[in-house]
């Protein structure tokens, strides 16, 4: 069963800081979100993100640029097996993600409040409204999609990584987001310099989401995708 923080318990947190970003800036809000992030039983419902805009460029300095390895040997076994519980809360890490992305959502009897029958997504990477509904016809309608696809990270160091290391990143509630299903189908492996979110709103978070990841797995970026990156993040207020 889930022993995480209550949604009163996180609205409140979120209050405090919007009132403590009117008092003293941004940097106030950030660094109360890295607390948040830090704190036991708090990420699997509300990842804290990974950071403003100018925050995420100095990142990407530090991550090296080099060619991308061959695909040769990938398999999604490579990364453990799909969705396993590796928080051990009794819930796989899909149904984790639809229960933290999605509002209204509706629980399977019986499983403690694990798999998720339905419920409705503000997807981030169309900008639309999605009501899912669990089934064999339905539930692709909403994908759990890897922000850094394991194909990428595979090609950009995760071969150098151990069979634990490549199941966290494979699980990591910070590269993982309920999106809608044929944009994240279309998405597919590519990376930042060959794909972006449609919703242009969403397009900073989604890279500097991808920078952190890259930066705690020890991945690197190709140069074409350290100059998009650089030039979504630069655009960003």
């Amino acid at each position: 069963m889930k022993t995480t923080c209550s949604r009163a318990e996180v609205l409140t947190a979120v209050t405090a800081m919007m009132l403590a970003g009117l008092l003293a800036g941004c940097d106030a809000v950030a660094n109360a979100l890295e607390v948040i992030e830090a704190a036991p039983g708090v990420a699997a419902d509300a990842p804290a993100p990974a950071g403003d805009a100018a925050h995420a460029l100095v990142q990407l300095e530090s991550i090296p640029v080099k060619g991308r390895a061959p695909k040769t040997g990938y398999t999604r076994d490579e990364f453990g097996p799909a969705w396993a519980d590796v928080d051990r809360n009794g819930c796989d890490t899909r149904n984790d993600i639809l229960a933290r992305d999605m509002t209204t959502e509706t629980f399977k009897p019986g499983t403690n409040n694990c798999v998720v029958t339905a419920g409705i997504l503000a997807d981030k990477y169309t900008g639309t409204t999605i009501t899912f509904t669990r089934g064999q016809d339905t539930s692709s309608d909403v994908q759990i999609d890897h922000i850094v696809a394991l194909s990428d990270a595979w090609q950009k160091g995760a071969q150098q990584l151990n069979d634990d290391q490549r199941k966290e990143l494979a699980n990591d509630p910070l590269n993982l987001m309920a999106a809608d299903g044929p944009t994240n189908s279309a998405k597919g492996d590519k990376d930042a310099a060959t794909w972006l979110p449609p919703n242009k709103a969403f397009r900073c978070e989604y890279v500097a989401r991808q920078v952190a990841v890259k930066a705690q797995y020890a991945l690197w970026v190709t140069q074409a995708e350290h100059d998009a990156m650089t030039g979504i993040l630069s655009s960003c207020k």
